[in-house]
């Protein structure tokens, strides 16, 4: 199937022409890491926002321009931030090997390399993408489930790129860092608190959600997991069985029947949680990709090369 041009995704596709390439970027991510703790969690939440709109292909990094919408300003993205890290990664491994990796690849590995400096599991990842030339902002909402969405619709969405229930139920282990922006939770505590959260854990979402329709530019959160709010751990699927799930979502993981024996089981096994972290992960990541001579190696992450160089 595959031609001798376009072998497809493969483990260390620039051991040739841009050997340091990957481990240029974990040295980026480190560095930016040490600086900014919560770029890790920016960079892992970027391979699900680009990875589960049809390709993995960094359109999610391109900018708006006058003829179509970024990515970066739906709805759905709220609250993404730290884009401009990556142009940091890309121009460090651009000093090395211009116009040889890809921003999909940089995208990817800054994710996977997140991982680990969240305490998260090493994952072998393969490389060779190519990055998209436009914008799929217009069809995002039909691949990317809400945050309120039903359960059968996230397994559905999700089971469309092969990642089956278990694999979502880890993917969701996200949920174990970084925090949910007040705009996310603020319906099961206004007009009335949702019975189902956990009546301890109310008062301080309360305090920290203080107003039933959040100003979006307030930057207002509660952190996902209070406990070890900076690490990818299996305290997630323990606070959802307690009913502190912050979005419904969360909540749902952990009460509906086809989702709920793997959250038990992540609940009492971390090393179960990271094998099915990481295997749902590399499927996301290898989400119809673009590679051989289909897309471009952009110049810059956030410009269609014809854009930048009319610049």
């Amino acid at each position: 199937m595959e031609n001798e041009e376009d072998p497809g995704l493969v483990m260390n596709f620039y051991k040739d022409t841009c050997p340091q390439a990957e481990d240029i970027i974990r040295e980026q991510v480190k560095l930016l890491y040490k600086r900014h703790k919560n770029t890790a969690f920016s960079w892992l939440r970027n391979i699900f926002h680009d990875c589960a709109v049809q390709s993995c292909d960094a359109s999610l990094l391109l900018d708006s321009t006058r003829k179509t919408l970024s990515e970066k300003e739906m709805d759905r993205s709220f609250g993404m931030r730290n884009f401009r890290y990556i142009e940091n990664i890309k121009e460090a491994v651009e000093r090395e090997c211009p116009g040889v990796v890809s921003c999909a690849d940089i995208l990817v590995l800054s994710g996977r390399d997140g991982v680990v400096a969240l305490g998260g599991p090493y994952i072998p990842l393969k490389t060779g993408r190519r990055d998209g030339r436009k914008s799929r902002a217009e069809i995002l909402e039909q691949y990317l489930p809400d945050h309120n969405d039903s359960m059968s619709v996230v397994l559905e969405r999700f089971a469309a790129i092969g990642i089956d229930a278990p694999g979502l139920v880890a993917l969701l282990g996200s949920h174990s860092v970084g925090r949910t922006h007040c705009v996310k939770l603020v319906h099961r505590l206004y007009p009335e608190v949702d019975p189902a959260l956990n009546p301890d854990h109310v008062p301080h979402m309360l305090h920290k959600c203080p107003d039933a329709i959040p100003d979006p530019k307030a930057v207002q959160y509660v952190r996902n997991d209070r406990g070890t709010p900076m690490v990818l751990d299996n305290n997630y699927y323990r606070n959802i069985l307690d009913n502190k799930g912050l979005m419904m979502v969360d909540h749902q993981l952990a009460t509906d029947k086809r989702t709920r024996p793997y959250v038990k089981k992540m609940a009492k096994s971390q090393d179960y949680f990271f094998k099915e972290f990481s295997r749902a992960i590399t499927l996301l990541s290898e989400n119809n990709p673009l590679t051989g001579t289909k897309g471009e190696i952009r110049k810059v992450c956030n410009l269609a090369n014809k854009l930048h160089d009319k610049s």
